[in-house]
C-alpha cells in the first residue's frame, strides 16, 4: 500500500510541479487548428470516397 501511496504522490507532485500546462488561448488556438484539419481531412476522404464510388459503379455498370 506505501508504494501505491508513493506513487501517487510522486503522480501528484509531477502533474502540479513539472508539467507545463498551455494558456487557454494557446488551448483554443490548438483546438481550433485540430477542428479545422479535421473538417479538411474528413472533406477529403468524402471526395476520394464518391470518385471512387462513382468509378467502380461506373466500371460495373459496363459488365452488366
Amino acid at each position: 500500500m506505501e508504494k501505491l501511496r508513493n506513487m501517487w504522490n510522486l503522480t501528484v507532485d509531477e502533474l502540479l510541479n513539472k508539467v507545463t500546462w498551455p494558456t487557454w488561448d494557446q488551448l483554443r488556438e490548438s483546438a481550433i487548428i485540430v477542428l479545422i484539419a479535421s473538417v479538411i481531412f474528413a472533406s477529403i476522404l468524402w471526395v476520394i470516397d464518391a470518385l471512387l464510388g462513382t468509378g467502380l459503379n461506373f466500371f460495373y455498370n459496363l459488365f452488366k
